[in-house]
């Protein structure tokens, strides 16, 4: 089940995921920080870090979502999982969309104990997401090149296309 959204013969939703899924998690890093620390830079940067974790989801989740879409067979225990995936993902998009819009509430974008609360449950459900995620790919084999094995040639290369 080759990916269709693809760049430089690669699936395009797993290079993605990296930036979103970093950007929130260090959004909550740097919210302990500033709880440890009371520094108000802290806080501004999670909000920040936040707000573009939050568009780089959206873009993410429509890659996922096409390929969910025009690759993964309707009916199968992919399918399920994949819309597992993308709605948890989606649950974790939601949650730190709810924390990034009761910053903007505050004076400094200094984080209450609701929007904290909720930017690390995010972080707890995006585990989950990314289990669902490396299940897809790791057991289920979407996103999996057919002809992929140990020796396989380059992703770059004619043969590839």
């Amino acid at each position: 089940m080759r990916s269709r959204v693809r760049a430089a013969g690669h699936a395009v939703h797993p290079i993605l995921i990296v930036f979103p899924l970093g950007l929130l998690t260090t959004a909550a890093g740097f919210d302990v920080l500033h709880l440890l620390t009371d520094r108000v830079t802290f806080a501004f940067t999670a909000g920040h870090l936040i707000a573009a974790g939050l568009l780089l989801g959206v873009v993410t989740a429509a890659t996922g979502w096409l390929d969910w879409w025009l690759v993964v067979p309707p009916g199968t225990r992919a399918h399920r999982v994949g819309l597992l995936h993308g709605l948890v993902n989606a649950v974790v998009l939601v949650l730190f969309g709810m924390s990034w819009a009761m910053r903007l509430a505050e004076e400094n974008w200094i984080p209450q104990w609701p929007a904290l609360a909720a930017a690390w449950l995010g972080v707890l459900v995006s585990g989950l997401g990314g289990w669902l995620g490396g299940e897809l790919v790791e057991r289920l084999g979407v996103s999996v090149d057919e002809n992929a094995h140990p020796d396989a040639s380059s992703s770059l290369g004619a043969s590839a296309a």
